[in-house]
């Protein structure tokens, strides 16, 4: 497991220990990162990033969430694939450093780690449309409509062609 990846796994448990208990206090949640990623400055700092970036900007995380996941109300998710969700949109949203496929993959490892055998999937297609919502991919050209022609004037007629002039007829045994 790199560096980072332990750093989202921490900031994953820290964020689904504050949804589940509001009431824990800062220092509790500050001793337990220093504790699990044993005093590493460098992670401390990028951990305490992602927890601090999702809370600020969970009602657009949510919301991009609720955009693209069809079927699915977020109260209704596993709250442990929620939080997975969050971290990723997170990432892609809004740390444009770490490439869409490195945070969508750390997604899916968190999801195999700590979830359902099915969440990985589900994490995977939840998290590429929101990465779509941020870059929509423009629709092949077969696949665009082609505009309605009622109000297309028909092209005019072809010119005729000229006639061939008498001294092309007669040939070159003339």
């Amino acid at each position: 497991m790199t560096r980072r990846s332990r750093g989202r796994e921490v900031a994953l448990q820290v964020l689904y220990q504050l949804e589940q208990n509001s009431g824990v206090m800062t220092a509790d949640v500050r001793r337990f990162i220093d504790r699990r990623l044993l005093g590493d400055r460098d992670l401390i700092a990028f951990t305490v990033g992602l927890i601090e970036g999702v809370q600020k900007h969970q009602p657009a995380i949510d919301e991009a969430i609720k955009q693209v996941a069809e079927n699915w109300r977020l109260d209704r998710m596993a709250a442990i694939d929620r939080n997975i969700l969050r971290v990723g949109a997170f990432e892609i949203l809004h740390r444009p450093e770490v490439p869409a496929k490195v945070a969508i993959n750390e997604a899916l490892e968190l999801a195999k780690r700590y979830s359902t055998a099915q969440s990985s999937r589900f994490v995977n297609g939840i998290l590429d449309k929101v990465l779509q919502l941020q870059h929509p991919t423009p629709k092949p050209a077969a696949e665009v409509e082609p505009e309605p022609e009622a109000d297309v004037e028909p092209d005019p007629a072809p010119a005729p062609e000229p006639a061939p002039s008498p001294a092309a007829e007669e040939g070159p045994g003339a």
